[in-house]
């Protein structure tokens, strides 16, 4: 799957980053703490979180991610969106939860890391 392929599932607007969409996405993770993800998540392609600060740009960079999705139409300001962007990190939004955003990706073959 791509990120292109996410965005259409989530029915997502991307807030940055549209020329990175059709990189590779094989696993994601959902979550709003941040100590989770860097203590628990390997490997991830994509972020799902209705967290919304600079600190969420700067973990997916540190584990490599590819591109974060904000949960529950939140947006990130614009000192995150310049963030993203020096980052390569996509930034997309969906009106969804973060239990119906995760089941709809695993619901279409992607699934979570080790």
């Amino acid at each position: 799957m791509n990120i292109r392929n996410a965005k259409e599932i989530l029915d997502c607007q991307v807030v940055c980053g549209e020329e990175l969409l059709d990189q590779e996405i094989h696993t994601a993770c959902g979550s709003d703490m941040m100590s989770d993800v860097l203590a628990f998540v390997k490997d991830q392609s994509i972020l799902l979180t209705g967290l919304v600060n600079p600190q969420v740009i700067r973990t997916a960079d540190m584990m490599d991610m590819l591109c974060i999705v904000f949960v529950r139409g939140k947006c990130p300001d614009q000192a995150m969106i310049d963030l993203a962007n020096e980052r390569g990190i996509v930034l997309m939004t969906t009106g969804h939860r973060m239990f119906t955003a995760c089941g709809l990706l695993w619901e279409n073959g992607l699934r979570g890391g080790n």
